[in-house]
């Protein structure tokens, strides 16, 4: 049983460097549009999730933000029409890389177009068309998300009124570049990659894949975390007697359980095309600066949410962006949460997250 939707586009899909034809875009939607259309609310996901942000009658298994949108919860679907559309280059639904190209009757893989943030942002436009949507009462957005959220509110201003931007930035920085950039290396050298050409049914670059998901799992949280919850605790359930350098610590029993779950779960060419489209987004490039291209939104209200011990997207961008924004948007909140959870605080810390999601709404 699912939830998600579906819509083909005609023609061709115009992309910052290239082009697609016919795209399909995966959606979910719970609650029920006003009369006037004007209580719909637009989520974007981060790298990995799909468009099942929550349960439904529909489909009743747990969504990627289960504790922050449902009837009555911070994103109240009583109130609001929610919508979340997964990502264009995604495997779940929407066109990617592990797609049909129609003009060849083959997978897209490397000859799929560069993906940019700017291409997912445009992308769902035509679900809120097709939704009847012409603008939301808020976009919403957390990591990769609030980099497109962004977007979306500087390509289209005259279609959101509001903005909620979680554990992002208005770009990436070298730090972040470069871990990511050594997840798509752990990939592209893994000799089952074969240049992107390995068998979809298959194995693939199982090894980078894992290794490229350890990284991003030690991005996500944070050492005082690791600390708290680990210490130097010796793992007991992964006995490895013909390994001299196997898994010692419980901490490396964490980062190989969720390694493990990810693999077949995610496409890699789709893993490289969204990883390398967060590296390529820079908000500036809307007009030479944050300033400049700041000046073309129409927001009424923003809020940007920071945490303390995230490494990936610091606290000092989320800073930038909400400083950038005060110069053009009337009211902006800008919340500094001291969570040890790190970049991954969002979908963990609910004690904090809910409190000042609910309170914006």
């Amino acid at each position: 049983m699912t939830a998600v939707k579906t819509i083909t586009l005609d023609g061709e899909f115009q992309m910052k460097r290239g082009s697609i034809a016919a795209p399909t875009l995966a959606f979910e939607t719970w609650g029920e549009l006003s009369a006037d259309a004007g209580n719909a609310l637009l989520i974007f996901t981060g790298l990995s999730p799909s468009a099942h942000a929550c349960s439904s009658d529909e489909d009743p298994s747990a969504g990627w933000w289960e504790d922050m949108v449902g009837p009555g919860k911070p994103v109240d679907t009583n109130r609001y029409f929610v919508i979340c559309v997964n990502s264009l280059g995604s495997c779940f639904g929407s066109t990617g890389p592990a797609s049909i190209d129609p003009s060849t009757g083959q997978h897209y893989r490397l000859t799929f177009p560069v993906l940019t943030i700017e291409d997912i942002a445009n992308a769902a436009c035509f679900v809120l068309d097709h939704l009847g949507v012409n603008r939301l009462h808020t976009v919403i957005g957390s990591s990769m998300g609030g980099m497109t959220a962004l977007g979306f509110a500087l390509l289209h201003p005259e279609r959101t009124r509001r903005l909620v931007s979680i554990s992002s930035a208005a770009r990436s920085m070298p730090f972040s570049i470069a871990l990511r950039s050594l997840q798509r290396e752990m990939i592209r050298t893994d000799p089952e990659w074969k240049n992107g050409d390995y068998d979809l049914s298959g194995n693939g670059p199982i090894s980078g894949m894992r290794l490229a998901r350890k990284l991003g799992m030690i991005t996500y949280r944070s050492a005082v975390e690791w600390a708290e919850r680990f210490g130097r605790e010796r793992a007991t359930d992964f006995a490895e007697a013909d390994n001299p350098f196997g898994i010692d610590f419980e901490v490396e029993s964490y980062l190989e359980s969720h390694a493990n779950r990810f693999i077949g779960t995610f496409d890699a060419n789709c893993y490289l095309y969204l990883s390398r489209a967060m590296d390529l987004f820079d908000a500036a490039d809307q007009g030479g600066s944050l300033s400049a291209s700041f000046s073309k939104l129409d927001l009424d209200q923003a809020l940007i949410i920071g945490v303390e011990t995230d490494f990936l997207f610091p606290i000092s961008q989320q800073e930038e962006l909400a400083m950038a924004l005060q110069e053009h948007v009337a009211d902006v909140q800008f919340q500094r949460m001291p969570s040890i959870q790190g970049h991954d605080s969002f979908l963990v810390d609910m004690d904090r997250f809910r409190p000042a999601i609910a309170g914006f709404f």
